[in-house]
């Protein structure tokens, strides 16, 4: 692993976190893992100049975003951050903060999360030695292609942050990777998160058979099939996928509405389910093809997203799954969370903050992320242990 290999390189530069208003609660989080582990190393080069300040109680960057009575905003960063190795921390769907317009309250949209971001980058003024930039739910990730007359927002947004001086893009489980070509020349990776999805799963369910016979995997639509092909592959279920059938005559809430969802895939009767997609947005085609299972007969099913957005509210998911139509949801942590959501007795968390405070701290060392990008031996691992542990039991 990376880590065992972390002391024998030296660090970029001086650690520094900067987390927005956003992403503030994992990034504490996040922070709290780099300061233990960094803590708990030992070795006579920890003494030499090359790791002045590695050790350190906080690698949290005191930063603000003051805004002016008309909504105007400024990025300030309180301290030095010359030579610095940054990590810029952003969650642009976070709309539980708000601020003030004129006297009137306003939820911050991922316009001004993204504003913010290069605010604080601008504040930076080109003195660190290099920038990366944290974003999981890209912003504007579902612009990305042009299918008429129309903008190309992921693409120009990707294009400012380089121009602004950003060295490299991390994200995840990005709706389209293809976007990276719009800055070819610079560093953009996306994560899949499913290697915790598996273990969240596992463990609220640890009944779950992981053979074609007893289990598979659902693709809620044709986009996210790959997704659901590696998932699928990787615990050795069965795989299947719905295709929508949309009327291309209207334009209901910023799409074509679905008329209906059409299933590819063997006899699912008996089966546990697992639908897995990246997002969740108002949950209504996720729902539909939860019932769609149901009325064939499936077991248990079990909804994966890597984003929950449930722009709709919850009611939706609680009265399916008062009827029984799923029996748990998972989704990470990487957007906003309100309590609401987490207090629902269906639903659990994949925490993905020590996955990113591992990206950090092997990245400020400059070494290979290819084991967290493709975790598929880690996965591996994790299942043959869980098999031999259920072997044993029964």
């Amino acid at each position: 692993m990376a880590q065992d290999d972390i002391l024998n390189t030296l660090p970029v530069g001086r650690l520094g976190i900067i987390a927005l208003e956003s992403f503030k609660p994992i990034a504490e989080k996040v922070d709290d893992y780099i300061v233990e582990w960094r803590y708990n190393r030992s070795s006579d080069d920890l003494e030499s100049i090359h790791f002045n300040d590695y050790k350190r109680d906080s690698y949290l960057i005191d930063t603000v975003c003051p805004r002016f009575g008309s909504g105007e905003a400024k990025g300030l960063i309180k301290e030095s951050v010359r030579g610095d190795d940054l990590y810029f921390l952003v969650d642009i769907t976070n709309y539980s903060i708000t601020y003030s317009v004129c006297g009137h309250e306003s939820c911050m949209s991922p316009d001004d999360h993204f504003s913010d971001l290069k605010r604080l980058i601008g504040a930076v003024g080109g003195k660190a030695r290099r920038i990366t930039v944290i974003m999981p739910f890209l912003y504007e990730g579902r612009q990305h292609k042009r299918s008429a007359r129309e903008s190309l927002d992921c693409a120009i947004a990707l294009q400012e942050l380089v121009n602004m001086g950003v060295d490299s893009i991390i994200t995840f489980d990005a709706h389209d990777p293809r976007v990276q070509n719009a800055i070819p020349l610079h560093s953009f990776e996306t994560v899949q998160p499913t290697y915790q999805f598996i273990k969240a799963l596992l463990r609220k369910a640890p009944d779950i058979t992981l053979d074609t016979d007893h289990l598979m995997v659902v693709s809620p639509d044709e986009g996210a099939m790959g997704r659901a092909v590696y998932f699928g592959n990787v615990i050795e279920a069965d795989v299947g996928m719905f295709y929508k059938r949309r009327d291309y005559t209207k334009i209901v809430g910023g799409r074509n509405p679905i008329v209906a969802h059409e299933f590819l895939g063997s006899n699912v009767e008996g089966k546990d389910i697992i639908i897995i997609d990246d997002m969740i947005s108002s949950g209504e085609s996720m729902l539909d093809c939860a019932r769609e299972l149901k009325e064939r007969k499936a077991k248990r099913i079990f909804i994966c997203a890597t984003f929950g957005l449930f722009t709709s509210g919850m009611e939706g998911f609680d009265e399916a799954y008062k009827n029984g139509t799923f029996d748990l949801l998972i989704t990470t942590n990487l957007v906003y969370q309100p309590e609401a959501l987490l207090s629902r007795p269906y639903y659990t968390t994949a925490d993905m903050s020590k996955y990113i405070a591992l990206l950090i701290d092997s990245l400020n060392h400059d070494l290979s992320i290819s084991e967290f990008l493709n975790p598929t031996d880690r996965i591996q691992r994790y299942v043959s242990k869980y098999k031999a542990k259920q072997k044993k039991q029964g």
